[in-house]
């Protein structure tokens, strides 16, 4: 059965049943209120009172689906399992082919953080021009006065143009650049990502970001989280005072270990990462690391996934991790399941992420409740 036809026929079961969803099934049709498979894909969660939000891409059907044709979807929840439609919150351009996101754009892992100086919702994209593939990696911004939109875009540029990382070393201030209009792939550079120099070779111009999430931290500075200088190094750049920007504060992490996917959150006032490999659509074993500090040093830990098809992060790749509600030591580990053939098939892989001293630890169950 085609998912249309599945959908069409879970909107007659949803519109007759007295009872909505009550448990989390990893990889099922997961309804909205009008019977619809959820359409937020690489996704994330805002959290405002206790009203949840969650934004994503939305696809379309075939291949074509993997390109953004209509935006970002967002939608509402108090109990995180059954989710109301707010509709299309940021739309493509249609009418205007040289815009910045226009319809045939690669837009993904649209993530929303709320600005309290500013009580507005900003808005963060990793973004890529129409026809050109990845090579744009840029960072797509925009803003509203309410969490379910409509969201105006700002701008779409590299992040930190013009600015070192606190942790430059000085191999990267000199004159060793890359031969111009040289092309990498996921952990395939011919040479340690240092001795090619990607971040001195892009520092005017701003550096390559591509996965991206966004963090808040407890005292209200903003990060923005990301893979650069070739999908090779991990960024966490600080944001400015109104989240749209960035400040010029950031570091380089996991140089050389090609992160992507990136998930952070926090716990007993320590930094998380959850992360995989680099692999494009295909799935491959997760990653995790820890610090005591956002900046550094970050230490990585084991796979985070146990069990059965761990190897391959039950077939899934990191989106967001959500704090489980009333509790300060369970979370949610949020994930895709891309179907790139057809990609509005895409599942969410939502699983209990637990502890084993340090260790995040997620295992596999087909049906749970937080």
């Amino acid at each position: 059965m085609n998912l249309c036809r599945t959908a069409l026929l879970l909107s007659v079961i949803y519109a007759c049943s007295d009872h909505a969803v009550k448990s989390f099934t990893p990889g099922e049709i997961w309804p909205d209120n009008n019977g619809t498979h959820i359409n937020a894909h690489g996704g994330g969660i805002l959290r405002m009172g206790n009203v949840y939000y969650w934004f994503g891409e939305h696809k379309t059907e075939g291949e074509a689906g993997n390109v953004a044709q209509v935006g970002v979807r967002c939608y509402s929840s108090k109990d995180l399992y059954n989710w109301k439609d707010e509709g299309i919150v940021l739309s493509v351009v249609e009418d205007d082919l040289t815009h910045s996101i226009t319809k045939g754009c690669i837009l993904e892992r649209p993530k929303v953080i709320h600005n309290r100086k500013n009580n507005n919702y900003v808005m963060w994209f990793h973004l890529e021009p129409k026809g050109g593939g990845y090579t744009g990696a840029l960072s797509g911004i925009a803003v509203s006065d309410k969490p379910t939109g409509p969201y105006r875009f700002l701008e779409a540029a590299r992040p930190n143009a013009g600015y070192w990382p606190q942790n430059v070393r000085e191999v990267h201030k000199s004159g060793i650049i890359p031969v111009a209009g040289q092309r990498y792939s996921g952990g395939e550079l011919p040479d340690h990502p240092d001795s090619l120099n990607i971040l001195g070779r892009d520092m005017q111009g701003g550096q390559m970001a591509r996965d991206m999430n966004l963090f808040v931290d407890d005292d209200g500075k903003a990060y923005h989280i990301y893979a650069s200088e070739e999908n090779s190094t991990l960024h966490i750049s600080e944001l400015n005072d109104d989240y749209t920007g960035c400040s010029g504060k950031y570091a380089r992490f996991f140089v050389g270990r090609f992160m992507e996917a990136p998930a952070m959150f926090k716990k007993d006032g320590k930094y998380y990462l959850i992360m995989s490999g680099c692999t494009g659509w295909a799935p491959n074993a997760g990653r995790s690391a820890v610090a005591s500090s956002i900046w550094g040093p970050w230490r990585e830990l084991e796979n985070p996934f146990v069990g059965e098809d761990a190897d391959v992060s039950f077939r899934s790749q990191s989106t967001y991790v959500l704090p489980v509600p009333g509790t300060s030591d369970r979370f949610i580990y949020m994930g895709d399941r891309w179907m790139p053939r057809n990609a509005i098939d895409g599942r969410y892989i939502w699983l209990p992420l637990t502890f084993d001293g340090e260790q995040p630890v997620i295992r596999w169950t087909d049906e749970w409740h937080y």
